[in-house]
């Protein structure tokens, strides 16, 4: 059964490469499904949170000391409010770098363990292993847990892919694609193909 905070195996290679939006929001859709629609830092997902608090956009090197970067799609990161208000203009390890499966664990009682001193400094400095953090991640164990034994549809709705993937070929960034390839890889195509996973 699938785990609603199991860190990826490997490193995140970036698949997608759009340029030349003038403001930063207009990678919503590449970020959304080059992230997983989840927090990169938390993996609180899409679905779990109304639309209205729908999930960030983060500079993973901060706009304040890097202005040039602040429309860089390599510097945007996609997270949740919460993460991406603890981290403010702080420069933290690369989540997408540090937070694995290796480094990372979540017990089934929502605590985490950082397994490396890179993955310690990120937790504890977004304070990922906070009373609230761990709540909140027992909470959801419980609640996926219970619906894959009771509710197997309402379990495919809290940890099945939205119903809105964005269709990437339909885009048209003002600079162009450098990483045209990452649309066949896309979880749109993934589904027209009829490849997608029933659950990530």
């Amino acid at each position: 059964m699938t785990t609603p905070f199991e860190y990826p195996a490997a490193h995140h290679q970036r698949r997608h490469g759009p340029r030349g939006y003038t403001d930063y929001t207009g990678y919503r859709p590449w970020l959304r499904d080059e992230f997983t629609f989840r927090c990169v830092y938390c993996l609180q997902r899409e679905r779990w949170i109304p639309p209205a608090a729908a999930l960030e956009i983060d500079h993973f090197l901060p706009v304040a000391l890097n202005p040039e970067l602040a429309t860089e799609y390599d510097n945007l990161l996609y997270c949740c409010s919460t993460c991406n208000t603890a981290k403010r203009t702080r420069l933290l390890p690369d989540p997408t770098v540090v937070l694995l499966g290796e480094t990372v664990r979540v017990d089934p009682d929502g605590t985490i363990h950082p397994l490396t001193p890179e993955a310690e400094r990120l937790v504890i400095g977004l304070g990922l292993d906070s009373a609230t953090y761990t709540e909140f991640r027992l909470l959801w164990i419980g609640i996926v847990a219970m619906a894959g034994r009771h509710a197997p549809d309402l379990h495919l709705r809290l940890i099945g892919f939205p119903a809105d993937l964005p269709d990437l070929a339909a885009l048209r960034p003002p600079g162009g694609n450098t990483r045209p390839g990452g649309i066949a890889a896309s979880y749109f195509r993934q589904r027209e193909r009829g490849e997608l996973p029933t659950t990530y």
